[in-house]
C-alpha cells in the first residue's frame, strides 16, 4: 500500500550569519503570505526574496534572502 504524505514546510531566514528556522503559521497560506506574516517580526523580510524550495530532512525548505546591500 502506498501512502502519500504532505511534507512540512520550513522557512529559513539568514540574519547576521545566524540561521533562523521559522515554523509554518498556516499550511494553507501561500509562501508570500508567510513572508508577509513574519515581516511584522523581522522587518528585514520586507525586502527579502524567496528562494526556490528544496526538499531536505523530510521537509520543504524555503529560504528568505535579504536583497538589501551593505554600505561601503
Amino acid at each position: 500500500m502506498l501512502l502519500a504524505t504532505q511534507l512540512e514546510r520550513v522557512f529559513i531566514l539568514n540574519e547576521k550569519g545566524h540561521e533562523i528556522r521559522l515554523s509554518d503559521p498556516e499550511p494553507k497560506w501561500s509562501v508570500e503570505a508567510v513572508l508577509n506574516f513574519y515581516a511584522n517580526t523581522y522587518p528585514i523580510l520586507t525586502t527579502a526574496k524567496i528562494s526556490p524550495p528544496k526538499i531536505k530532512d523530510d521537509s520543504v525548505q524555503y529560504h528568505f534572502e535579504s536583497v538589501m546591500g551593505t554600505k561601503g
